[in-house]
């Protein structure tokens, strides 16, 4: 095995509660065990690759530490007999980049289990122009249709619309024919929304009702959440009988100000999103419907493309809510966006 040099992010605790950035270089012999070298063309930014690097002790507990949750690149080194030098890769989700060593770097040594092979007619960009968010909302869809939910019977809101998880959800949606209403708190994202396939653009107070009523008139037959709290709740209150609401993030709240009454006198189903432990087999499947039927076609309009050297300003950026869509990071000097 030969030791690589190459340039990462890294995240230091400088003093107890202080956290400095710093692009650094770093070797492969610094890397952390494991069955495959990837030598990573392209990451993509998270918000959990945000709260990493601000020092969130939730996200990671031990630094020096370099983030991103997604990674996409070639296969350099394996001990594991499914694998072989050049071979294109994706890793998303599991332990990378939380207290393994991310994707925000020129290499990552993980697990073979971890790692999913790029689907054939998939670009590794674009591949991270999906990346964690991507997934997230193709386990959302996947399991609001094994509940029954189709076209027919009717609109599918999706909140946080316009952030990463959001402007995929939306866009696939779309794609697949349902009529999507995108709720927004950034005024200026209409025109984007509209460009991603939404039938209609609200803003947030549309799906945060303040009312102590336990149910409301049905505004939409399902939904895509990506905020928790009171929005989550209006989504359960709002939604038509036998509808359901998948849930995956928390943006809003983690608490849920909610009746049983959407469950037992309308049928709602409240359905959990967790891409990080999803079932490898499943999660295969999906990327194949990524790159198939599921293509999105205007997964460009998603797409914000940034060096590695621009991630920390894109970091913060993340935190103050004002990325629209996918910050997709290339790494490989050869392989540019």
């Amino acid at each position: 095995m030969s030791d690589r040099t190459f340039r990462a992010l890294r995240i230091t605790e400088t003093a107890p509660g202080v956290f400095e950035r710093a692009i650094v270089e770093r070797r492969t012999s610094e890397l952390p065990a494991g069955e495959l070298l990837l030598r990573v063309a392209y990451s993509a930014l998270n918000y959990k690759d945000a709260l990493s690097a601000s020092g969130n002790k939730g996200i990671t507990r031990t630094y020096p530490h370099t983030p991103g949750i997604d990674a996409a690149g070639i296969v350099e080194e394996s001990s594991h007999p499914d694998w072989k030098p050049g071979d294109p890769a994706i890793v998303t989700s599991y332990d990378l980049g939380m207290n393994t060593d991310g994707g925000l770097g020129g290499y990552i040594r993980v697990p073979a289990a971890w790692v999913l092979r790029l689907p054939e007619g998939m670009s590794l960009a674009e591949s991270m122009v999906l990346g964690t968010a991507g997934i997230t909302a193709a386990i959302a869809l996947y399991k609001l249709e094994q509940m029954g939910q189709s076209p027919q019977l009717g609109p599918v809101v999706v909140t946080g619309a316009s952030g990463g998880v959001g402007s995929v959800a939306v866009a696939l949606l779309a794609h697949c024919g349902y009529h999507v209403i995108a709720a927004t708190g950034k005024a200026d994202a209409e025109a984007y929304l509209r460009s991603l396939g939404a039938a209609e653009v609200v803003g947030r107070d549309y799906v945060q009702d303040t009312s102590a009523r336990p149910l409301l008139r049905a505004r939409w037959a399902g939904g895509i959440d990506t905020a928790g709290g009171q929005t989550l709740a209006t989504l359960l209150k709002a939604c038509a009988q036998n509808g359901s609401i998948a849930a995956c993030g928390l943006v809003d709240a983690p608490q849920l100000p909610a009746t049983v009454y959407p469950f037992i006198l309308n049928g709602v189903n409240l359905l959990g999103v967790d891409s990080a432990t999803f079932p490898m087999e499943l999660r295969e499947m999906l990327w194949q419907r990524l790159a198939g039927e599921w293509r999105i076609p205007v997964l460009d309009r998603i797409r914000i493309s940034a060096p590695l050297d621009e991630v920390p300003r894109w970091l913060d950026a993340l935190l103050r809510g004002e990325v629209r869509g996918r910050v997709l990071v290339h790494l490989d000097a050869e392989g540019g966006a």
